[in-house]
Protein backbone atom coordinates (compact mmCIF):
# COMPACT_ATOMS: atom_id res chain seq x y z
CA UNK A 1 0.00 0.00 0.00
CA UNK A 2 1.14 3.51 -0.83
CA UNK A 3 -0.18 6.80 0.52
CA UNK A 4 -0.36 9.72 -1.91
CA UNK A 5 -0.45 13.43 -1.15
CA UNK A 6 -1.47 15.75 -3.99
CA UNK A 7 -0.47 19.40 -4.00
CA UNK A 8 0.19 22.47 -6.12
CA UNK A 9 3.87 22.61 -7.15
CA UNK A 10 3.92 26.38 -6.66
CA UNK A 11 2.89 26.02 -3.01
CA UNK A 12 4.55 22.76 -1.97
CA UNK A 13 3.39 19.62 -0.16
CA UNK A 14 1.75 19.22 3.22
CA UNK A 15 0.40 22.75 3.59
CA UNK A 16 -2.65 22.59 5.85
CA UNK A 17 -5.14 25.42 6.37
CA UNK A 18 -5.93 23.98 9.80
CA UNK A 19 -2.47 24.97 11.02
CA UNK A 20 -3.39 28.64 10.54
CA UNK A 21 -5.63 30.85 12.67
CA UNK A 22 -9.21 30.89 11.27
CA UNK A 23 -8.98 34.42 9.82
CA UNK A 24 -5.66 33.64 8.12
CA UNK A 25 -6.98 30.33 6.72
CA UNK A 26 -9.99 32.15 5.26
CA UNK A 27 -7.70 34.78 3.74
CA UNK A 28 -5.61 32.05 2.09
CA UNK A 29 -8.77 30.49 0.62
CA UNK A 30 -9.86 33.88 -0.68
CA UNK A 31 -6.45 34.38 -2.30
CA UNK A 32 -6.75 30.95 -3.95
CA UNK A 33 -10.20 31.92 -5.26
CA UNK A 34 -8.74 35.06 -6.83
CA UNK A 35 -5.47 33.66 -8.17
CA UNK A 36 -6.48 30.10 -9.09
CA UNK A 37 -10.23 30.10 -9.74
CA UNK A 38 -10.08 26.74 -11.54
CA UNK A 39 -8.48 24.93 -8.60
CA UNK A 40 -10.76 22.59 -6.66
CA UNK A 41 -9.98 24.38 -3.39
CA UNK A 42 -11.29 27.64 -4.92
CA UNK A 43 -14.75 26.05 -4.95
CA UNK A 44 -14.94 25.46 -1.20
CA UNK A 45 -17.81 27.19 0.57
CA UNK A 46 -17.53 30.10 3.00
CA UNK A 47 -17.85 27.81 6.04
CA UNK A 48 -15.20 25.34 4.86
CA UNK A 49 -12.64 26.24 7.54
CA UNK A 50 -15.17 25.79 10.34
CA UNK A 51 -16.48 22.54 8.86
CA UNK A 52 -12.94 21.20 8.38
CA UNK A 53 -11.98 21.99 11.98
CA UNK A 54 -15.14 20.36 13.28
CA UNK A 55 -14.40 17.25 11.20
CA UNK A 56 -10.82 17.16 12.49
CA UNK A 57 -12.14 17.32 16.04
CA UNK A 58 -14.32 14.27 15.31
CA UNK A 59 -11.38 12.42 13.71
CA UNK A 60 -9.04 13.25 16.60
CA UNK A 61 -11.53 12.11 19.25
CA UNK A 62 -12.37 8.88 17.39
CA UNK A 63 -8.68 8.05 16.85
CA UNK A 64 -7.82 8.77 20.49
CA UNK A 65 -10.68 6.47 21.54
CA UNK A 66 -9.11 3.68 19.44
CA UNK A 67 -5.74 4.25 21.10
CA UNK A 68 -4.16 6.06 18.15
CA UNK A 69 -1.07 8.16 18.75
CA UNK A 70 -1.79 11.83 18.10
CA UNK A 71 1.18 14.17 17.91
CA UNK A 72 -0.46 16.95 15.86
CA UNK A 73 -3.60 19.03 16.34
CA UNK A 74 -4.57 18.56 12.67
CA UNK A 75 -3.48 15.60 10.54
CA UNK A 76 -1.57 15.55 7.31
CA UNK A 77 -3.95 14.36 4.58
CA UNK A 78 -3.09 11.61 2.11
CA UNK A 79 -5.04 8.96 0.21
CA UNK A 80 -4.61 5.24 -0.30
CA UNK A 81 -3.15 4.61 -3.77
CA UNK A 82 -3.38 6.91 -6.79
CA UNK A 83 -6.54 8.96 -7.24
CA UNK A 84 -7.02 10.17 -10.83
CA UNK A 85 -9.66 12.64 -9.60
CA UNK A 86 -7.39 14.24 -6.99
CA UNK A 87 -4.65 14.57 -9.58
CA UNK A 88 -6.91 17.12 -11.35
CA UNK A 89 -7.41 19.35 -8.29
CA UNK A 90 -4.47 21.66 -8.89
CA UNK A 91 -3.35 23.72 -11.88
CA UNK A 92 0.26 22.62 -11.27
CA UNK A 93 -0.37 19.25 -9.70
CA UNK A 94 2.33 17.11 -8.18
CA UNK A 95 2.24 14.29 -5.67
CA UNK A 96 4.26 12.56 -3.01
CA UNK A 97 4.00 8.76 -2.88
CA UNK A 98 5.02 7.09 0.40
CA UNK A 99 4.97 3.35 1.19
CA UNK A 100 2.85 2.61 4.27
CA UNK A 101 5.85 0.79 5.74
CA UNK A 102 7.55 4.15 6.28
CA UNK A 103 4.88 5.16 8.80
CA UNK A 104 4.27 4.14 12.36
CA UNK A 105 0.73 2.96 11.58
CA UNK A 106 -0.38 3.75 15.13
CA UNK A 107 -0.20 7.42 14.00
CA UNK A 108 -2.39 6.92 10.90
CA UNK A 109 -6.19 6.78 10.73
CA UNK A 110 -8.44 6.25 7.71
CA UNK A 111 -11.91 7.01 6.42
CA UNK A 112 -13.47 5.14 3.53
CA UNK A 113 -14.00 8.24 1.43
CA UNK A 114 -13.19 11.82 2.27
CA UNK A 115 -13.63 12.54 5.96
CA UNK A 116 -15.97 15.52 5.42
CA UNK A 117 -18.79 13.59 3.71
CA UNK A 118 -17.99 10.48 5.77
CA UNK A 119 -18.92 12.38 8.94
CA UNK A 120 -21.49 14.72 7.40
CA UNK A 121 -24.86 14.63 9.17
CA UNK A 122 -26.54 15.21 5.80
CA UNK A 123 -25.37 11.92 4.26
CA UNK A 124 -27.52 9.14 5.68
CA UNK A 125 -27.29 6.33 3.14
CA UNK A 126 -26.73 3.55 5.67
CA UNK A 127 -23.37 2.44 4.27
CA UNK A 128 -21.38 0.70 7.00
CA UNK A 129 -18.36 2.97 6.61
CA UNK A 130 -20.28 6.22 7.21
CA UNK A 131 -19.42 7.96 10.48
CA UNK A 132 -16.55 5.51 10.99
CA UNK A 133 -12.85 6.07 11.46
CA UNK A 134 -10.51 3.12 10.99
CA UNK A 135 -7.05 2.15 12.17
CA UNK A 136 -4.65 0.62 9.65
CA UNK A 137 -5.58 -2.91 10.73
CA UNK A 138 -9.30 -2.08 10.50
CA UNK A 139 -9.21 -0.49 7.02
CA UNK A 140 -7.61 -3.54 5.39
CA UNK A 141 -10.74 -5.77 5.52
CA UNK A 142 -12.88 -2.81 4.39
CA UNK A 143 -10.64 -2.44 1.33
CA UNK A 144 -10.82 -6.19 0.79
CA UNK A 145 -14.64 -6.04 0.92
CA UNK A 146 -15.29 -2.88 -1.14
CA UNK A 147 -12.09 -2.26 -3.09
CA UNK A 148 -10.72 1.20 -3.74
CA UNK A 149 -13.40 3.83 -4.41
CA UNK A 150 -11.35 5.29 -7.27
CA UNK A 151 -11.77 1.94 -9.06
CA UNK A 152 -15.58 1.76 -8.81
CA UNK A 153 -16.59 5.39 -8.32
CA UNK A 154 -14.04 7.54 -10.12
CA UNK A 155 -16.67 9.99 -11.36
CA UNK A 156 -18.59 10.17 -8.06
CA UNK A 157 -21.71 8.71 -9.65
CA UNK A 158 -22.27 6.20 -6.82
CA UNK A 159 -21.75 8.52 -3.85
CA UNK A 160 -19.20 10.91 -2.38
CA UNK A 161 -16.44 8.35 -1.80
CA UNK A 162 -13.78 8.59 -4.50
CA UNK A 163 -10.73 7.56 -2.45
CA UNK A 164 -9.76 6.34 1.01
CA UNK A 165 -8.43 9.22 3.07
CA UNK A 166 -5.45 8.71 5.39
CA UNK A 167 -4.82 11.05 8.32
CA UNK A 168 -1.24 11.14 9.53
CA UNK A 169 -1.06 12.44 13.09
CA UNK A 170 2.73 12.76 13.21
CA UNK A 171 5.43 14.78 11.44
CA UNK A 172 8.01 11.99 11.69
CA UNK A 173 7.76 10.49 8.19
CA UNK A 174 6.27 13.56 6.53
CA UNK A 175 9.31 15.69 7.42
CA UNK A 176 11.45 13.78 4.92
CA UNK A 177 9.11 14.86 2.09
CA UNK A 178 8.91 18.59 2.77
Amino acid sequence: MHLYHYYDKTIGPFRNLSELPVAEAKAVLEEIRRQKPLAQSAKRDEKYVEHRRNCESILRAAFAKKGGIIQRQAPHYLVVEHSPWLSTWFENCAFVKIPIEQFDTSTVSFTYGDSMPTFSPTIQDGREYRHTLYTYEEILPVIEKYGLPQDWNGDGGYGPERYIEAHVWSDETIGAYL
